[in-house]
C-alpha cells in the first residue's frame, strides 16, 4: 500500500476530488495548510502599509490505495491539480507497512 499526499491550490479540490473519484479512490482526507516552497509568499497592503504573507493557504489531500493503484492515482492528481504556475503544489508517496479498519478489524488492503 501507499499513502499518497498532495499539496494543492484551494480552487483545484473539487476538481481533484472528482478525478479521483473517477478512478475508483473511494476515501480521502483533506486538511487546510499554509506553508510556502519557491513561491515565497507575497506582498499585500493595508491601510497603506506593505507587509509580506510568508505562509501561503493551501490543501493538503491524504489518500491511501494500493501499489497497483497508486501511479494512476499520481498521475490524475499532477494532471488535474496543475496550472503551469509556481505554487500549484507537491505530491509526497509513502510506502504504507499497515492499515486497519476499527469497525470490522480488517487489515492490509481489505482495510481500504
Amino acid at each position: 500500500m501507499k499513502k499518497i499526499e498532495a499539496v494543492i491550490r484551494h480552487f483545484k479540490l473539487e476538481e481533484v476530488k472528482d478525478a479521483l473519484t473517477k478512478v475508483g479512490v473511494h476515501g480521502m482526507t483533506v486538511t487546510e495548510v499554509r506553508g510556502f516552497g519557491r513561491q515565497k509568499g507575497h506582498k499585500e497592503q493595508y491601510r497603506g502599509a506593505e507587509y509580506t504573507v510568508d505562509f501561503l493557504p493551501k490543501v493538503k489531500i491524504e489518500v491511501v490505495v494500493d501499489n497497483e493503484a497508486s501511479r494512476q492515482v499520481i498521475d490524475t492528481i499532477v494532471a488535474t491539480a496543475r496550472t503551469g504556475q509556481i505554487g500549484d503544489g507537491k505530491v509526497f508517496v509513502t510506502p504504507l507497512d499497515e492499515a486497519v479498519r476499527i469497525r470490522t478489524g480488517e487489515t492490509g488492503s481489505e482495510s481500504l
